[in-house]
Order: C-alpha cells, then sequence, then structure tokens
C-alpha cells in the first residue's frame, strides 16, 4: 500500500484538452489532435482530463464524456450499459426534487461497483455453471444498494429527525404538514419502486433454483 507521499508523487496532473470550433480536440500534452475514441481509452487507463473551448475557456469536460457515452452506447453491435428503463427513470429525475441526490447515489453505487469487481467478475464466470448462486449475489448487491438508498433519503429528509424537548425548554417548532406531507409521498414512491425491483430480482432467484 502507497504512503501518503508516494501516492503524491504518483499522482499526475489532469491532461488538458483544447477544444476548438471545428469540433477537434487537441491534446496539449503529446501536442495531437486526438478523438473521442482516444478520451475513451484515457478513461480506461485512469488517465483524468479536462476539456476547455480553446476560445472561451468555458469547461466542457461534462459534455464531452456525455458525448463520449452516447457514442459508446450507439456503437452498432456494441455493449449497451444504460437500459431503456433506467434512461427514462433518470429523464423523469430531472424535474423531480429528489434530482438533487441522484448525481451522489450513482456516483456512490458505481464507486462501490468498482471495489468489488473482481469479485463480479468471479460471480460472471461462475454464472453459467451455477445460476442460482449468481443470481443470489446479484440480490444481495440489490439489497445492498436499497439499503444505501435508504440511508441516503434519510439523510435527504426535508426536516430531519425531531430534537427531543429539553426540560424547561419551549416546545420545538412543528413544520407545516403540507411539505411534509408532499416529501412523504415522493419517498414512499420510490421506495416502492425500489421494493418492486427487489421483488424482481427474488423471483428470478427462485426461478433458477
Amino acid at each position: 500500500m502507497l504512503n501518503k507521499t508516494e501516492s503524491q508523487a504518483d499522482k499526475r496532473e489532469a491532461v488538458v484538452i483544447k477544444k476548438y470550433a471545428n469540433r477537434r480536440l487537441y491534446n496539449t500534452e503529446t501536442s495531437t489532435y486526438v478523438t473521442l475514441d482516444d478520451l475513451a481509452q484515457m478513461v480506461r487507463s485512469d488517465r483524468d482530463f479536462v476539456v476547455y473551448d480553446a476560445k472561451s475557456g468555458d469547461d466542457l469536460t461534462h459534455s464531452v464524456l456525455t458525448q463520449i457515452i452516447v457514442e459508446q452506447e450507439g456503437r452498432e453491435g456494441g455493449q449497451t450499459l444504460l437500459p431503456i428503463p433506467f434512461l427514462r427513470q433518470l429523464i423523469r429525475f430531472y424535474d423531480d426534487s429528489i434530482g438533487k441526490m441522484v448525481p451522489s447515489y450513482l456516483q456512490f453505487s458505481l464507486e462501490t461497483l468498482a471495489k468489488e469487481q473482481e469479485k463480479f467478475r468471479n460471480q460472471f464466470a461462475n454464472a453459467f455453471g451455477n445460476p442460482a448462486a449468481a443470481f443470489e449475489a446479484y440480490q444481495e448487491q440489490a439489497r445492498k444498494n436499497m439499503a444505501m438508498f435508504e440511508q441516503a433519503l434519510s439523510m435527504w429528509s426535508p426536516f430531519g429527525p425531531m430534537q427531543p424537548k429539553k426540560p424547561g425548554s419551549a416546545a420545538p417548532q412543528q413544520p407545516s404538514a403540507e411539505p411534509a406531507a408532499k416529501g412523504s409521498d415522493e419517498l414512499n414512491e420510490l421506495k416502492a419502486q425500489l421494493a418492486a425491483m427487489q421483488e424482481k430480482i427474488e423471483r428470478l432467484t427462485d426461478n433458477r433454483k
């Protein structure tokens, strides 16, 4: 395991990519023009980069990374990672108050998946020989994700837990019932969706035993 000094020494600064008006991308580290495929390979190699507009200096990193995902998803015969139901739900979240917590939840879930990717590779390798065990592992991961989501929901509660009243202190001010009811409805709907997903996974597991 690297110590703090070694980690800082090995850490490289992000490569600066300039995007010109003709949509060409220029790698300032190698002094060459690159494509979205080249940038995708940099991501796979764990090489960070930032993209700036060559004229205005605006940060275009987010939009370029999104373009890479769209290109990867649209490849004929290639692997797609974003199923249609997920994309539909993601679009719905853009106009939903709960959407503020989606980026953090997705990032946390993917980081967890990355940390345990070797275990999942072994499970995929054994899936054909023992599908019931593989689906049991998927079910357990779904339970963990559900637990994480429940925890996130509690942290994003509109009012948080009520503090107990201390002797001699004034009664705590009660929040308005209307916004609390609205927030509760949204949380209950999300919990219902997660419960339905969990039920489907459990049915799949039972069918393969």
